[in-house]
């Protein structure tokens, strides 16, 4: 089973985010899932990976999340560990 781990800022305020992203992701695959970790973290980072993989990253995806395109590269990942 698969992990994902969602990193946020928390002085930026990205906490509902993260829950946000973890209640689509556990909707979406809970089923497959070991489960969806939110880890508190600082300097403006919103990271989503799975495993050693970083599959979302503000810096380089942007600032607002989409859930959508989060959910398909953890359905990717899962597929390719089946």
């Amino acid at each position: 089973m698969t992990t994902v781990e969602i990193e946020y800022c928390v002085p930026c305020g990205f906490l509902e985010t993260a829950m946000q992203t973890q209640r689509h992701l556990l909707e979406e695959f809970g089923r497959d899932l070991t489960g969806v970790e939110l880890q508190p973290g600082h300097g403006g980072v919103f990271e989503v990976r799975v495993g050693e993989e970083t599959i979302w990253d503000k810096d380089v995806h942007g600032g607002d999340v989409d859930h959508e395109l989060v959910a398909d590269a953890v359905g990717e990942t899962l597929a390719v560990d089946d």
